[in-house]
């Protein structure tokens, strides 16, 4: 008798012998339970038994039996593998080739960072023409697109998250703080909500849905636009639990007390604090357990709050669970960079202007009998707790330290169910590791490749390239994917680091929708490939910017 998990199954399927004697069950990402059957079935059949399970989540909601990549995360525990893709593998991916492109308008703000979902034979992501598209996922051929100034003409109404697709909608947020629910057929606004009136809020948290809710981190901008002679700050970070029907806000979890004015800053403009912490992170949720963790950034003024904080929280009520602050003190402002900030900069005399957020997605993933969530920071740390206590586990350097705006790990890891894959900006170079979940050891690593920045568009660029590591890491079987800053997109063997695959997106591209664009970077949000349905997508062109007159570019490729 033997027992296997189907590729991206959920259900282990028990065949040969007497059926039934055990029945496994195949968690995702590696969460594995076996438990002995009370009876035997039928003799010489191969059967397929789903388990009721505290907590089980529909396939919409689990988005990893199948191919699809329903949202940012790829499933609720923040793996980011495909693990249903047999297509592309270890043995084939240097055939992969570029099936089409899609050319985003010139705008004053040109740059490319929502990480597409696809379902079925559609793709959806948004860009910063204030547009949000669904278009054939295998074609690139259009099926719909909504203007977000229908609903908020604001500067600022453009995609800077990945949406998340459930229950007939798609859910995104735009950069001045409005969050979208449309009908996944038509494009039709199904509502929308202001989640914040500052006139610096913005999403760049990716959205989740869980049990008819759809939960999503605030953050802001104030920071690094206010300048000198701006009242700073006043911005309190938070994460939002939406009805996913109606949009009606069920909880909020605030991560910084109200901000007061404790005098004035050198210019004479008012000073508040404590401020800041926003949520940039994408939560993930275990849906066993109920439990919501998703990572805070640090304070703009003052200290206080939850800041560099791996949250807990009960995703019914938003009650905290527990909390992990993995910083002593951390606060920032783009001032901190600027010439001559003393005044502007309190943190820099003591040594805490550390900008050390945990911006990136947690994972949630098991080691024998004990739950697990892992995440990074843009220190380069990674930590890993307990799941149920907040306990730390191990922590892990990866990298030298950095701060002041890039650095660290900055968006995200992935599991595959053997390994962590983990990239960080900043190692000097950039580089991609690959870590023992049990207990951190290193297993592999991958530095960004010598000739990233003297090869391909970069190499015409030297002065803006960098040997950086900024998206998060995307896995598949037996394939770990990862962009750079050098504008390539390289495929990796997961079992020791090697590249087997480097696409530069560095170029020209005519695009499906009858206009041009141009690569850049791979970083930031949209920076994480997408695997879904034998394809891979990627968006190119955010920072460093390589010069362009055109806007730039969603990728879509194929064997």
């Amino acid at each position: 008798m033997s027992c296997h998990c189907p590729t991206g199954g959920s259900t282990c399927v028990v065949s040969g012998g007497k059926i039934g004697v055990f029945i496994g069950v195949c968690f995702w990402k590696g969460l594995f339970v076996l438990s002995r059957a009370r009876k035997l079935l039928a003799l010489g059949a191969v059967v397929a038994l789903t388990v009721p399970l505290t907590g089980s989540v529909s396939v919409a909601e689990r988005s990893t039996s199948d191919g699809d990549w329903a949202t940012w995360q790829k499933d609720l525990f923040g793996s980011r593998y495909a693990a249903a893709e047999h297509r592309i593998n270890a043995r084939n991916v240097k055939d992969l080739k570029l099936k089409w492109a899609f050319a985003y308008p010139k705008t004053a703000n040109s740059i490319a960072r929502s990480e597409p979902a696809v379902v079925g034979d559609t793709i959806y992501f948004g860009g910063s023409d204030g547009k949000f598209y669904a278009r054939h996922a295998k074609t690139g051929a259009a099926k719909w697109e909504f203007a977000l100034a229908s609903v908020n003409p604001a500067e600022r109404a453009i995609v800077w998250d990945g949406p998340a697709v459930s229950g007939g909608k798609v859910f995104f947020g735009d950069a001045s703080g409005y969050f979208y629910a449309l009908d996944v057929r038509t494009g039709a606004l199904k509502w929308s909500s202001r989640l914040d009136a500052h006139p610096y809020a913005t999403v760049t948290s990716s959205p989740i849905v869980y049990k008819g809710r759809v939960y999503v981190g605030v953050s802001n901008s104030e920071n690094s636009e206010g300048g000198r002679d701006y009242p700073c700050c006043t911005f309190r970070g938070h994460i939002d639990a939406l009805d996913a029907d109606t949009g009606k806000l069920d909880w909020r979890y605030y991560t910084v007390p109200q901000p007061q004015q404790v005098g004035t800053w050198p210019s004479g403009a008012a000073k508040y604090e404590p401020s800041g912490v926003g949520v940039w992170s994408s939560p993930v949720i275990d849906p066993f357990t109920g439990t919501l963790y998703v990572g805070t950034g640090q304070n703009y003024s003052g200290s206080g709050g939850d800041f560099d904080t791996l949250l807990a929280l009960d995703a019914r009520t938003g009650g905290v669970r527990w909390k992990n602050q993995v910083t002593k003190a951390d606060t920032w402002r783009v001032e901190c960079t600027q010439p001559d900030p003393a005044g502007y900069c309190p943190g820099l005399a003591d040594g805490t202007a550390l900008d050390y957020d945990i911006g990136a997605t947690p994972n949630i993933f098991r080691v024998g009998h004990r739950t697990l969530v892992g995440v990074g920071q843009k220190s380069g740390v990674y930590h890993v707790f307990d799941a149920r206590t907040g306990e730390v586990v191990w922590r892990r350097q990866l990298g030298v330290a950095a701060g002041g705006g890039t650095g660290g790990i900055q968006w995200g890891s992935s599991y595959d169910g053997k390994r962590l894959y983990i990239a960080s900006y900043n190692a000097k170079p950039g580089t991609l590791f690959a870590v023992n979940p049990a207990n951190g050891d290193l297993l592999w690593q991958t530095p960004n490749p010598a000739d990233g920045c003297t090869t391909g568009g970069a190499g015409q660029n030297p002065g803006r390239c960098t040997l950086a590591h900024g998206p998060a890491a995307t896995s598949s079987p037996g394939l770990v994917w990862e962009g750079s800053n050098d504008g390539k997109l390289r495929a990796y063997d997961s079992a020791n680091g090697r590249v087997l695959w480097t696409y530069d997106t560095v170029r020209t591209f005519t695009g499906v929708n009858g206009i041009e664009g141009s690569g850049s970077a791979i970083s930031g949000t949209g920076g994480g490939a997408v695997i879904a349905n034998g394809m891979v997508y990627v968006q190119s062109g955010y920072w460093p910017q390589y010069p362009s007159d055109t806007g730039r570019v969603l990728l879509a490729f194929s064997l």
